[in-house]
């Protein structure tokens, strides 16, 4: 997706982050709330990122596609748009501090030499189940159609439409891949849960958006249908419906749940032909906003991201323009807000985070009871705040952000800013739409810097923000 660089305000950051926290943050201090028993910190301490260049010189925004395997390591994937060059998987061992190159996409899926528009992005998390992670494919390479980047349907000069997304494993003891399953109608997955504890994978396509289930005890992959109108394929103000980012598994009965444009879950069941509406209950809510679900630009009254707790055996979601963060209690059914999570400075300022669809960097970490969310922080100059555009036409940043790391603990019900986050010499990461947290309590991302006079987007690695 396109950026707008505001290459003014990229420079000398440390010396506006005096204001900017004078601003945004008050030093060290705990308030409870008077009618509440929830805990609010705030830092003034800035964490200091450090950049990675795993050597894809191609390497563009990438969303979701990075995760912790059970071997402490950082499993991602850096994007490609070129239409012949695919994304590339790579690893990074904390023990010694470096990346490694595993595959390209487009190769393990066996289409290396089929020339067709390759297979240029995950646009999903890794899942782990027996030893193996479990992921899906997208496509980077897109078509302008009606003023919007589309799933082409023009061949480009040399090379055949996008085949597909693919299922894929990887065997973490043997570095094996295997290609399980490509998803109908040529068309890339942009969401994608499994319930590893039976064996079923379950995938939004893009742009369409057809709901496929993958059984991997059997290898049968069913096609349910569209999840909303035409999905991203629809024409503005008609059929048009924005594609819900996340779905989550109940792991008391193994349904899967997703949002709509419109703000209505739906879920399946394995063993069923069909999706069904969750009744008497729904995300159209007065503090999400309002929306017109037929326009683009925006999530509309989708969830952005949602996790299970299984603990409380709810989901913890994020609406992702308004920030606010609410539980989700399939059983009942009741959609229960419990605050806003966006950065302090944010919530002083009122206004929606800068990145159009809100933020994908939303995880519950190892402990099981604790949310990471890394979201945005307004930019001031000189007092005044920098403001982004009104609208875009797609998922995009509006303007110039901070990325600030959020964590709440859920059982203490205890929101902590831990502040703003820069690289070593003062540049902001931008374009953040994902989130691992290492078993030392570290935090990685992909984000974009610049390497070698080019802006990039790849692994940056944020220190454990309760070490601070």
């Amino acid at each position: 997706m396109k950026n707008t660089i505001f290459s003014m305000l990229r420079k000398d950051s440390f010396a506006i982050f005096s204001i900017l926290v004078g601003l945004g943050c008050d030093d060290q201090k705990s308030t409870k709330s008077s009618n509440s028993e929830e805990t609010i910190e705030s830092h003034s301490v800035s964490l200091i990122a450090k950049r990675y260049y795993s050597g894809f010189e191609l390497a563009h925004d990438t969303y979701n596609a990075i995760s912790t395997g059970s071997d402490g390591k950082i499993y991602y994937v850096l994007s490609s748009q070129a239409v012949d060059r695919g994304g590339q998987m790579h690893v990074y061992d904390p023990k010694t501090d470096k990346t490694e190159f595993l595959a390209d996409l487009t190769d393990i899926c066996g289409e290396k030499d089929m020339k067709a528009i390759s297979q240029g992005k995950s646009h999903v998390r890794f899942y782990e189940h027996d030893g193996k992670l479990y992921f899906s494919t997208h496509l980077g390479y897109y078509e302008m159609i009606d003023g919007m980047e589309r799933l082409p349907e023009t061949e480009p000069d040399g090379f055949k439409l996008y085949p597909g997304g693919h299922i894929i494993s990887y065997d973490l003891s043997t570095g094996k891949f295997e290609d399980l399953a490509i998803v109908p109608e040529g068309e890339g997955i942009i969401t994608m849960e499994m319930d590893a504890e039976r064996g079923q994978i379950y995938g939004i396509t893009w742009a369409k958006g057809y709901f496929v289930h993958y059984d991997l005890n059997t290898g049968e992959l069913k096609n349910l249908g569209k999840v909303s109108a035409n999905g991203e394929a629809g024409m503005p103000g008609d059929d048009y419906r924005v594609l819900c980012r996340s779905m989550f598994v109940d792991h008391r009965d193994g349904a899967v749940y997703f949002s709509t444009a419109e703000g209505d879950i739906y879920m399946y069941s394995p063993g069923t032909s069909s999706l069904r509406k969750v009744d008497g209950v729904d995300l159209k809510l007065d503090y999400f906003g309002k929306f017109d679900p037929t326009r683009p630009g925006n999530m509309g009254y989708n969830w952005r991201s949602i996790v299970w707790h299984a603990a409380e055996m709810v989901a913890y979601g994020v609406h992702g323009n308004s920030g606010y963060l609410f539980k989700f209690d399939p059983r009942e059914p009741k959609v229960e807000i419990v605050q806003r999570i966006t950065s302090e400075p944010s919530q002083k300022s009122g206004m929606f985070d800068q990145f159009s669809y809100g933020y994908l960097g939303f995880q519950i970490g190892p402990d099981k009871e604790t949310l990471y969310y890394l979201t945005g922080g307004p930019v001031y100059v000189d007092g005044k705040r920098v403001k982004g555009l009104d609208e875009i036409a797609m998922g995009g940043a509006k303007g110039l952000e901070n990325l600030h790391l959020i964590t709440y603990n859920i059982p203490n019900k205890k929101y902590i800013d831990h502040g703003p986050i820069f690289y070593e010499d003062g540049e902001r990461p931008t374009y953040v739409n994902s989130i691992a947290i290492g078993k030392d309590g570290a935090v990685y991302t992909l984000a974009r810097f610049e390497h070698n006079g080019k802006v990039i987007e790849d692994l940056i690695k944020i220190p454990n923000p309760f070490k601070n």
